[in-house]
């Protein structure tokens, strides 16, 4: 009896370690993603919404790829919420790689009344300040979330040469 006992513990205190290290090969310390939005271009919309494609480029500085399963994002300006939206796209960033995704938003008509009310006592729209936070799904343990912010620049207008 006490034979089968000491096997029993000698059991568990190997399956401990095991576990031990298996948490230590998934919960390694890893670097945040760097988060860039790189372009936003318009895409046709729905009655009171309008519709952008945002454009990201995701650095993974880590020593392994990062796969994800889906995207989700939010974009504020002027420190009110603004879009929203998410992807179902999937893939793999490679160790030390980057790669662009693209993310389809909406803007909603109370969105934009927000942002309208908020830009009353704007006097210049450059340099509102803006800010994307979203995650990269990868399952329970792997799920990457990312903010970015920043200043909108937007382009001078063209002069009229006559």
């Amino acid at each position: 009896m006490i034979l089968v006992f000491r096997r029993l513990v000698h059991l568990c205190l190997v399956l401990t370690m095991l576990l031990g290290l298996v948490a230590c090969a998934v919960f390694q310390d890893r670097d945040p993603v760097n988060i860039s939005v790189i372009g936003i271009e318009p895409l046709p919309g729905q009655d009171l919404e309008l519709r952008m494609a945002v454009k990201l480029r995701v650095q993974n500085p880590n020593e392994s790829a990062i796969d994800y399963n889906g995207i989700a994002l939010n974009l504020e300006v002027n420190g009110q919420p603004l879009a929203a939206g998410v992807s179902d796209q999937s893939g793999s960033i490679g160790r030390f790689g980057e790669s662009v995704l693209v993310v389809p938003v909406s803007i909603t008509a109370f969105s934009v009344l927000r942002q309208a009310v908020g830009l009353g006592k704007v006097q210049n729209l450059d340099g509102l300040p803006y800010v994307v936070r979203g995650k990269l799904a990868a399952g329970l343990l792997g799920t990457r979330r990312f903010s970015d912010s920043g200043r909108l620049d937007l382009p001078a207008p063209a002069r009229a040469t006559w």
